[in-house]
């Protein structure tokens, strides 16, 4: 059944963005969500249907907004062997591995982790969102690593995305770069926009986009005779951007190892190691891994951390570069 929100605004409320008074009000419903239901013509203001999110009320405002029943899911299960780190009746946290992207998209409809998700459970995920992305409340990149967070029912997925919304989930990666940071901790504060030049990238920009907050720090430098300059960087994320870290690290000039989207050209690297060197080169991924991942439980309202270490394909390069010296 469609389910229906009723609002009168009060004195208070005038003025207020529409999609930020019914969030106030409706505050297990992310803005995203309520945007995305104002878009699709289910909100009427004094029983005219209105469209832009942006729209101010005034007093005594009528405002209902319309919630569709959630679309059936027909996703063809994946027999694929998750890694969970956690799990309960409301929520799944998984350690991702390299070379499976998170949910079905052009040109891969099945072997994704929504797919192996509707493979292990496929009647215990939230439906709020795309009807290709059951359960799914964020992503991270086909080539990175690490953890991510899974809705396994509509008010937990409402819960997580508000916490997505407000930054206040806690996201920490690390990776490895070409060159040295200066200096060597820092913050980066961005315009993060659709490449003009190649639409699957982003690009920083001073004129438009969307902000982007990326705090790094470095926790080791690798430099001598027998390597290229390298360096481990820890990153926290205050925002989510697509493609966010590897756009900021690319715009201070130091391309993430292993990175085939965002790479500086190199010159040829003398004196290395042959083993070293085959590592670097032929490492068919970004040295790039989803280390931390906290948040507010939505049921149990405590916070929740969970930590992942590095894979084995990148620490193995971490122990070779510190083995050059």
């Amino acid at each position: 059944m469609e389910k229906k929100i009723n609002l009168i605004a009060k004195d208070i409320d005038k003025n207020l963005r529409v999609d930020v008074f019914i969030n106030k009000k409706e505050n297990n419903l992310s803005r995203t969500r309520i945007k995305n239901l104002i878009l699709s013509k289910k909100l009427k203001i004094n029983n005219k249907i209105v469209i832009n999110p942006s729209k101010k009320i005034s007093q005594n405002d009528r405002v209902v907004l319309n919630i569709p029943e959630p679309k059936k899911i027909s996703l063809k299960p994946f027999k694929y062997k998750l890694d969970i780190v956690y799990e309960d009746e409301d929520l799944i946290v998984i350690n991702k591995p390299s070379g499976i992207v998170i949910h079905p998209g052009a040109g891969n409809f099945d072997k994704t982790i929504v797919n192996a998700l509707i493979n292990y459970n496929k009647n215990s995920l939230s439906t709020v969102g795309d009807k290709f992305r059951p359960g799914i409340v964020h992503r991270i990149d086909k080539n990175t690593s690490g953890l991510i967070v899974v809705a396994k029912n509509n008010i937990s997925h409402e819960n997580l995305s508000n916490q997505f919304s407000k930054h206040t989930i806690k996201r920490i990666y690390h990776l490895l770069i070409w060159g040295k940071l200066r200096p060597s901790k820092g913050k980066i504060e961005t315009l993060i926009t659709r490449s003009s030049k190649n639409r699957q990238l982003m690009e920083v920009s001073r004129l438009k986009g969307k902000k982007a907050v990326t705090n790094y720090k470095t926790i080791e430098v690798f430099e001598n005779r027998n390597t290229p300059t390298l360096s481990l960087v820890e990153c926290k994320l205050e925002t989510g951007r697509t493609h966010q870290i590897r756009v900021h690290m690319n715009y201070l000039g130091h391309s993430i190892v292993g990175d085939d989207k965002y790479k500086k050209k190199f010159k040829k690297i003398k004196n290395i190691n042959p083993s070293l060197e085959k590592k670097l080169m032929n490492l068919n991924r970004q040295f790039l891994h989803a280390k931390t991942i906290g948040f507010i439980h939505p049921k149990k309202n405590k916070e929740m951390v969970f930590n992942s270490i590095l894979p084995h394909d990148l620490e193995i390069i971490l122990e070779m570069l510190r083995n050059t010296y």
